[in-house]
């Protein structure tokens, strides 16, 4: 697999293209680039079976938002709020910041 460069980071607000979960929009928990997937809060949420252990004595089942694949995940747009595809500009002190294809704002994470 090609390793490619995401333009998804922690704590960006995303929108569900296919699936289970079309649809719905959540907020990156982690990104896990060398397997091109994300983790959305609230979206593809499996049932896991924990034992008890000592730090959960109890266990039980417990919900665990389990990793998409960036494909199928596309940034909001904060002005626009709209699903956006994500462009890089560089700025005059050198900084690359990512924009929005559509209406050219900053896309703040």
């Amino acid at each position: 697999m090609e390793n490619v460069k995401l333009r998804l980071k922690k704590d960006d607000k995303v929108k569900v293209l296919t699936g289970k979960d079309k649809g719905k929009i959540g907020k990156v928990l982690k990104v896990l680039n060398k397997k091109n997937r994300a983790i959305v809060e609230n979206i593809n949420v499996a049932k896991i079976h924990q034992r008890p252990t000592q730090a959960n004595p109890q266990g039980g089942i417990v919900e665990k938002p389990m990793p998409v694949d960036c494909s199928n995940l596309m940034i909001m747009c904060n002005s626009c709020i709209k699903p956006v595809r994500v462009g890089i500009k560089q700025l005059e002190d050198g900084k690359k910041v990512r924009i929005c294809k559509k209406c050219n704002e900053q896309i703040d994470a």
